[in-house]
């Protein structure tokens, strides 16, 4: 079945969401950094059948540019709209990297929205919160990653525009960690073995305060766990999707 593609905007900002299936509980997709909802491919297939809805952020993939950068909690607020407009019951919302700052505002801000949460790799680990340490560690591990993820991430941060920088600046602003303890819905963080950008641990902590958090791992993989290769991550989600 073909996705249908739909925009959705509101407080002056427009998302654009790719939906696949139909069933009564969805599972959310919402990106990184620079990246938009086509890194989500290979992950949406090992989902299974029930509706996968993938997002492109404000400024990111094909949704345009708002007039200002969204903060972490204005984008959680939009995507939170989104739900109660769209998404008929709670969703499983599934976060990467910065998208996991996202995902973690919108359980805490509008839990009505939320059944559980994932965050895969989640940032911004505190013991690194500037630029140069953060695009070090990201290029470190992106190093040994495959052509197919290093081209589908360049790609992705060539249409987030001329504004990468400011959207940089709001995603090491915020401080996830004054957030996660706000999150009551079930929640799984989930990283790579080697992810450099979310070591194990500043995730161990993430979890822990988390108050129903629980981590797990993907050996042998990196930040780019769900692009790669997303069949062991995807196992993972949905045995934790199942035992809620």
């Amino acid at each position: 079945m073909a996705p249908d593609r739909e925009e959705f905007t509101s407080l002056g900002a427009t998302l654009i969401a790719e939906r696949r299936g139909r069933a009564p509980a969805a599972f959310v997709l919402i990106h990184g950094i620079g990246m938009g909802r086509t890194v989500f491919g290979d992950l949406i297939r090992h989902l299974g059948d029930g509706e996968v809805v993938a997002v492109d952020l404000p400024g990111y993939g094909e949704a345009p540019e708002p007039p200002r950068v969204l903060t972490m909690e204005r984008s959680a607020d939009l995507v939170a709209a989104y739900l109660r407009d769209r998404v008929a019951t709670p969703a499983v919302l599934i976060g990467h990297s910065m998208g996991a700052q996202v995902v973690a505002e919108v359980a805490a801000r509008h839990p009505d929205t939320v059944a559980a949460v994932v965050l895969i790799g989640p940032t911004v680990d505190p013991a690194a919160r500037t630029a140069p340490q953060q695009l070090w560690r990201l290029l470190c591990d992106i190093a040994v990653e495959s052509p197919r993820v290093i081209a589908l991430g360049a790609r992705e941060y060539i249409r987030a525009g001329p504004h990468l920088r400011t959207k940089f600046r709001a995603m090491l602003v915020h401080e996830p960690e004054k957030t996660f303890p706000r999150v009551r819905a079930p929640a799984l963080v989930l990283r790579g073995e080697k992810d450099l950008v979310a070591p194990r641990r500043w995730c161990r902590a993430v979890a822990s305060s988390l108050p129903q958090g629980r981590l797990e791992e993907v050996p042998g993989y990196g930040h780019e766990t769900m692009i790669r290769d997303a069949a062991p991550a995807a196992r993972l989600i949905r045995a934790f999707a199942a035992s809620l």
